[in-house]
């Protein structure tokens, strides 16, 4: 009788391990560690669902199927995301321009898209040129290419935020004369508080032209010639221009 109970119980143990392996081998695809700030809309904020979504997101997640890689997302704060490469995340994707600094702790892809700097100011408000722009109270987001233009504008006192939304609700309390953020979030804003703000194009303030890319790790060769060529082929297949289509241009 001892025996038979055994013999049950070791049956039973074996058929709990064999689930058990079921469940965690449901992928058999290395994971990549994606860092972003989802607060940068359309290029990445919080979605319907409570997860990160927007053009960035679906643009490294198509990546990921083209490398034969599974794509986990982490939300964190965007001046942190150069620092975490390598440690907490493989990558970060988050309208980040390449910059010679940067350039020093991480390796960039090859860039995915063209943007440059606009300029949200109080309804009516009379800034109009790079003049204008002097001696204001001027909001940026942390880290940005924003708060890089900002902080070389003479006189001007600038208050950096975790948050570009943050700013803008600033902006409208009164607290700052302006914000300058990049082009599509700016518009999203304007949009948003069609009401309350003006959004000016940086061209207006000789603004330079950025670009967007994905940083990489310091001397991952190899990772940055798989997903140059994962870009390539879905600027190639017309998925690119797809989510262009979704998330930038609708």
């Amino acid at each position: 009788m001892k025996n038979k109970i055994i013999s049950v119980v070791l049956v039973a143990m074996m058929m709990v391990a064999s689930l058990a392996g079921c469940g965690s081998s449901s992928s058999s695809k290395e994971t990549l560690v994606v860092g972003t700030n989802a607060a940068f809309p359309p290029f990445e904020y919080i979605g319907d669902d409570g997860n990160p979504d927007g053009f960035d997101v679906a643009l490294i997640k198509a990546i990921g199927e083209k490398i034969g890689m599974d794509v986990q997302i982490q939300d964190m704060e965007f001046d942190s995301l150069v620092s975490s490469i390598g440690g907490k995340i493989d990558v970060a994707i988050a309208g980040m321009t390449v910059t010679e600094e940067r350039q020093k702790t991480v390796d960039f892809s090859d860039p995915y898209y063209e943007a440059v700097q606009a300029v949200i100011v109080p309804k009516g408000s009379a800034i109009a040129t790079a003049d204008d722009l002097k001696n204001c109270k001027i909001g940026v987001q942390l880290g940005t290419t924003g708060e890089f233009i900002a902080d070389e504008i003479e006189g001007a006192e600038v208050s950096a935020y975790n948050k570009a939304i943050d700013a803008v609700n600033d902006l409208n309390n009164g607290r700052l004369d302006l914000v300058i953020v990049d082009k599509n979030p700016a518009a999203v804003f304007g949009t948003q508080y069609a009401d309350q703000v003006d959004v000016i194009d940086g061209s207006a303030f000789d603004f330079e032209a950025e670009f967007y890319a994905i940083a990489l790790p310091k001397g991952n060769t190899e990772l940055a010639e798989k997903i140059n060529n994962a870009i390539a082929e879905l600027k190639k297949d017309g998925t690119y221009d797809s989510l262009i289509a979704k998330y930038i241009e609708e």
